[in-house]
């Protein structure tokens, strides 16, 4: 790929010589000769007088502040970071491995029942239930299992020693990364005198067109009826998604969150890591969390930015904390 390969990809503008040679992708940080970098935050742009790169992804509107080494050449972009995420999908598809007769590794386990499309490749050790649908063109890594009935989407992405239960089902382009779990039961007990009673998890997941989930995410499949994502879900590692939570279109949630039962959280929210979310309520359309807060209640107004536990509206979180800050201060003071 040259200069003008990516300029003509990306509808980019550029500043520098042209037609030169790109071998890889690299931080800007450590970018050198025949790589290309990004520069997205403002508080790298010091590294942008230092890089050898041969190409550098900057806005439009920044304005140089210093001379850049002579070798680097500007390509122009509206947002540069989506311009690199879009240039690195464009790579990732091109750079895998379609040989057909490598799509099926000897050691799978595929049922007789199973429906599966042309180009889909499955790993070792992967087993396929009955009744399974894959789309064309999807990937099962290494020791996945795909449960009876499940139903794949076109293009999605499964990483190794995934699982996807019974009944559950992706859309199209999803990714699993390693060790995500679609389907496990949710926790359902009813309290007896003799102990708890375990209460069948007889519903499912459903996963809209372009979610990923992370790294030891799971996902419980729904007492009755489903436990939904919308499309364009992005969820980060290690999160629990209890049973009958369903999450908004295009709704992002970082690591380590625990959303309990029947919650509804709404469309393109932002929730950061570490957060706990009760369960029986629900969170409005465009609600930004704020990492390890507590939200205990529905949250009914759209487009706030929450914070604390029990989570309140950020400006009133702060204004507390200031002022119990300034009366420890002030207590102390009077101590000594």
């Amino acid at each position: 790929m040259s200069i003008d390969d990516v300029v003509a990809l990306l509808d980019g503008r550029i500043e520098g010589a042209s037609g030169v040679a790109l071998t890889g992708f690299a931080s800007i940080e450590d970018a050198g000769l025949g790589e290309l970098t990004f520069l997205a935050n403002p508080a790298y742009e010091a590294q942008l007088y230092k890089t050898t790169a041969s190409a550098v992804l900057v806005s439009e509107s920044l304005k140089l502040s210093a001379p850049i080494n002579s070798g680097t050449t500007l390509i122009r972009v509206d947002d540069p970071y989506a311009a690199m995420a879009k240039l690195m999908q464009a790579f990732s598809k091109n750079s895998g491995d379609r040989d057909p007769e490598l799509l099926v590794d000897p050691t799978a386990v595929i049922h007789r029942g199973a429906k599966i499309g042309a180009g889909v490749k499955i790993g070792a050790l992967s087993h396929i239930g009955s009744g399974a649908v894959i789309d064309k063109n999807s990937t099962i890594e290494a020791g996945v299992i795909v449960g009876q009935q499940a139903k794949l989407g076109e293009g999605c992405q499964i990483g190794p020693r995934s699982i996807i239960g019974r009944d559950c089902i992706l859309g199209n382009g999803c990714i699993l990364q390693a060790g995500a779990i679609v389907g496990a039961d949710g926790f359902g007990f009813a309290p007896t005198d003799s102990g708890y009673e375990k209460i069948p998890q007889l519903g499912n997941v459903i996963l809209g067109d372009d979610c990923e989930v992370g790294a030891g995410t799971t996902i419980d499949r729904a007492t009755l009826g489903s436990t939904v994502l919308g499309r364009g879900v992005k969820l980060d590692n290690l999160i629990q998604v209890a049973h009958n939570v369903r999450i908004g279109d295009h709704t992002v949630i970082a690591a380590q969150t625990g959303i309990a039962g029947s919650t509804t959280i709404g469309e393109r929210c932002m929730i950061g890591g570490q957060v706990g979310i009760n369960g029986h309520i629900h969170i409005a359309d465009g609600s930004k969390i704020a990492a390890k807060s507590g939200i205990t209640a529905s949250v009914i107004k759209p487009n706030q930015t929450l914070q604390g536990n029990p989570a309140r509206p950020i400006k009133e979180h702060q204004r507390t904390q200031l002022a119990l800050r300034n009366i420890i201060r002030n207590f102390e003071t009077k101590q000594d």
